[in-house]
């Protein structure tokens, strides 16, 4: 059986020693500070924010909380990223998506601070993702990356095949892995032969979302793999993009769904504020 690579645990070691810089930053007098906007009442959305402020209040994260109704305007949402831009208590800027249609996603992203976008989706960022030098990582590729880490995986000359081709996930964790010197397929739900392409790798990285694409038969025994995927199936049951229980006889390590990949995203979130605060201290001479 699979050693099961335990996102919680992980995350709770991360979020511990944040926690500890924080404090030590605070004798700087500088408090590291996220603004988080949620636009209209997406239940998931809803549960997504309120997670990500409980785990800044337990890290001493100042976190400022901005709900605004679904109707809220392109324009009136814009000018309100422009004032937190400007705002000098916030490190961090989270516009939570999806955004109401009527919104156009890319402007608002656009729009926030490269120095302030905390989940590194602002093209600024990815550039210097895909030329080596970032200054955010997207926050659940960054996760991944810690969680190989955490279970010993050497990346070096390792045949890693990404399933998903994402923005948000596939693109950046490939840049990720890349940078560490792996050989990177990225593979999506149109590759031909994604069966042969798995087999063949050392370290599987699914996040297509598409619940068990990943056939626990195609995992080549001894590899890691790293479940990014979460959906649900029926009522109450939550599946991974991977057949877990088949994949976990072959495997190496794996991680679960849930309790794998999504505590390490907001462990990461935190991180990547702390990060920016510890820049605005450097900033202001305390040399922390």
């Amino acid at each position: 059986m699979a050693q099961i690579i335990d996102g919680k645990a992980i995350a709770k070691g991360i979020r511990a020693r944040i926690k500890d810089e924080t404090a030590e930053l605070k004798k700087c007098d500088v408090t590291p500070g996220l603004a988080v906007v949620l636009v209209g009442d997406d239940p998931a959305s809803r549960v997504y924010v309120t997670m990500k402020e409980k785990a800044c209040a337990e890290a001493g994260i100042f976190s400022d909380e901005h709900k605004l109704p679904a109707e809220t305007s392109e324009e009136q949402l814009l000018e309100l990223v422009a004032q937190l831009n400007a705002d000098e208590r916030i490190d961090g800027i989270l516009v939570q998506l999806p955004l109401p249609g009527h919104i156009d996603e890319s402007k608002v992203l656009e729009a926030i601070s490269p120095k302030k976008d905390v989940d590194g989706f602002h093209p600024y960022n990815v550039g210097r993702l895909a030329t080596g030098n970032p200054l955010f990582k997207p926050c659940t590729p960054y996760g991944v990356m810690k969680m190989l880490e955490h279970a010993g995986v050497n990346l070096t000359g390792a045949d890693v095949v990404v399933v998903g081709r994402s923005n948000i996930v596939g693109k950046p964790v490939a840049l990720m892995c890349l940078a560490q010197h792996a050989t990177v397929t990225i593979c999506h739900s149109r590759t031909r032969d994604l069966a042969q392409r798995v087999r063949a790798a050392d370290v599987v990285i699914a996040a297509v979302g598409r619940p068990e694409m990943i056939k626990g038969e195609w995992i080549k025994p001894g590899a890691t793999v790293i479940d990014v995927g979460i959906n649900r199936v029926g009522e109450k049951k939550l599946v991974g993009d991977v057949e877990f229980a088949a994949a976990s006889e072959k495997a190496a390590a794996i991680t679960p769904v849930p309790g794998g990949v999504g505590p390490m995203t907001i462990a990461m979130l935190l991180q990547n504020t702390l990060e920016s605060a510890k820049r605005r201290a450097s900033g202001c001479g305390c040399g922390k």
